[in-house]
């Protein structure tokens, strides 16, 4: 069924945010922008996050930190935009427990990427991949889960960060690793299902280098007056192609130097 067309007015920005809240909680995804007859720009798909954002909050969910997206130049182009964007990241986000139930997503997707600590605050303008490493407390092996709640994937940019940056979930493993000497652009990574490698990758593919999409992310968070507070979990972007889950099974994702991170998926 076709959305009434909108202007995205303070109320349709409002009730947009609405039929994304509850698309995640009914598991029933809704149409995009495009299909719905709406135009958004990116000061509206970053509104409605907010709204959604500030809904948990509200709700008392506490905000560990963010998620960088489309740190990959292949992804930006395919989605119509010419920088990343970043979603939040939430207590109730984090599995804990290694166990994942595809049951509570929609269309989910799995992607590894390294995960940063900060230990101590960042604000832009001006923050360079310098001050970033500066920053850093340790960094982890992470997997995150990521879930549109727009029809079929059917995105563009303005879709994305509308929906979170189609966050849903985030693992992180149990090593932390002191940033210091580590070579990021040329880590490389493993994707295994069950124990066979499907998908590999290196931190070349984020931005050239994950502490640049670090600093990214925390010039683009001055932008919208925020800081990248201490001991916020920063998940700087996938280190290759999404893979998607679709069936049950163990998932481990291999860092060289960082170690392992393991989810085990039950449909």
């Amino acid at each position: 069924m076709h959305q009434t067309a909108c202007n995205l007015n303070e109320s349709a920005l409002i009730q947009y945010a609405d039929r994304l809240w509850k698309a995640e909680q009914t598991r029933v995804p809704i149409l995009n922008f495009k299909k719905s007859g709406c135009t958004a720009n990116l000061a509206d798909a970053y509104a409605i996050q907010e709204i959604n954002a500030r809904r948990r909050l509200a709700k008392g969910e506490k905000l560990l930190g963010y998620k960088i997206g489309l740190t990959s130049l292949k992804a930006r182009t395919q989605l119509n935009l010419h920088e990343p964007d970043y979603g939040h990241l939430f207590h109730t986000m984090e599995i804990q427990n290694g166990q994942l139930n595809l049951r509570d997503l929609i269309q989910p997707k799995i992607e590894g990427e390294i995960a940063f600590i900060m230990k101590k605050a960042l604000k832009g303008p001006g923050v360079t991949r310098a001050s970033a490493l500066e920053a850093t407390d340790h960094v982890r092996a992470s997997m995150e889960i990521v879930d549109t709640r727009i029809e079929k994937w059917e995105i563009a940019g303005e879709d994305t960060i509308a929906d979170n940056g189609s966050s849903a979930r985030f693992v992180l493993g149990d090593k932390k690793v002191t940033p210091q000497d580590l070579d990021f652009q040329f880590m490389g990574m493993n994707l295994l299902r069950n124990g066979e490698v499907l998908v590999t990758g290196s931190g070349a593919a984020v931005m050239g280098d994950p502490l640049e999409a670090v600093a990214f992310l925390a010039n683009e968070l001055g932008k919208h007056g925020k800081t990248l507070e201490a001991g916020s979990v920063v998940l700087s972007g996938s280190l290759s192609t999404m893979l998607p889950l679709k069936e049950s099974g163990k998932f481990d994702c291999d860092f060289k130097n960082l170690g392992r991170v393991s989810l085990t998926v039950n449909s």
